[in-house]
């Protein structure tokens, strides 16, 4: 066997164990909540906007670190290859490393809230950071009971782009908080996702997912009503006239839309198949909020 044939599986799965395309999850809601603040007051901070995004990214890799540490005690992910702690067999080490990542993430936003000399950012990410810690961290193991999606809703939607829109602003928006609906909606879509290819080991491991408790079959029903709830709704706002009318623009994700509801309604049932489904969610979250925060930004008048 060449040496290639033997590195590629390898470098496979540390990247699968990182999860690069996931950082977008991280990224969207500073974006969305800081183009609501601009087509607002015409004001955009770069350098809050960009201390804010390094912050959000090292605070969700302490999450997916934190996360397989804890599923490690569990016992769940026994047959996750490109768990990191799998991978290195340092559960210690890892459990270390995220929390590194989430004090430096956490100075990144004391930063922010010192230049303002406002405790208020700081307020709402430390009540992310909760819920993110209650989603797989014990006694609570959120998780387990099938919330994690609304954990997700509320972290990454309300309140993420609250505290990015404050940060630019420091005052508070309807505006702003429509928005964090549909960005709330399609983040938790991904982590919804998650869980059709993992029913056997979630059901071993006492995990009570939404599949799980639903069935493969009726989630896949719920992921179609789900998924298509999000157009309605900005077009919902956009009649109302609380978002411009380029927010439209997050539309042209809807083929991603139906390309997600299409491969799990197809195979719900075969975890081999299904199991990237997560992934075509990332990339309707990106574009969706990518376009929706773009679509703000070309209604400044």
């Amino acid at each position: 066997m060449s040496k290639k044939q033997v590195v590629n599986p390898q470098i496979k799965l540390w990247i699968a164990a990182i999860k690069p395309p996931m950082y977008s999850v991280a990224i969207m809601p500073i974006w969305v909540g800081t183009a609501v603040a601009f087509a607002e007051t015409k004001g955009f901070n770069l350098v809050v906007f960009s201390t804010f995004i390094g912050a959000a990214i090292l605070i969700l890799a302490w999450e997916n670190i934190s996360n397989d540490v804890f599923d490690a005690e569990t016992g769940i992910d026994k047959n996750k290859h490109h768990s990191l702690v799998n991978l290195t067999g340092k559960k210690l080490l890892i459990f270390w490393l995220g929390n590194l990542c989430l004090l430096a993430g956490l100075l990144g936003i004391i930063a922010i809230a010192t230049w303002q000399q406002d405790p208020t950012v700081i307020g709402l990410i430390l009540v992310c950071c909760a819920l993110g810690y209650t989603y797989q961290g014990p006694p609570f193991r959120l998780g387990y009971q099938g919330l994690g999606e609304i954990i997700c809703f509320f972290a990454f939607g309300p309140l993420a782009i609250t505290a990015a829109y404050y940060s630019q602003t420091q005052t508070w928006s309807m505006t702003s908080l429509a928005a964090s609906v549909i960005v709330g909606i399609a983040t938790s879509l991904i982590l919804f996702c998650s869980h059709f290819h993992q029913v056997k080991d979630d059901i071993a491991a006492g995990k009570r997912s939404p599949v799980v408790r639903l069935g493969t079959a009726k989630a896949a029903k719920v992921l179609y009503w789900f998924t298509s709830s999000i157009y309605p709704l900005i077009l919902l706002f956009v009649v109302w006239e609380v978002f411009p009318i380029w927010t439209l623009l997050s539309w042209l994700s809807l083929p991603l839309a139906l390309q997600l509801c299409h491969h799990v309604q197809k195979n719900h049932y075969l975890p081999e198949k299904v199991s990237n489904c997560k992934f075509i969610a990332v990339n309707l979250h990106f574009c969706c909020c990518l376009l929706l925060g773009l679509g703000f930004i070309l209604g400044v008048g």
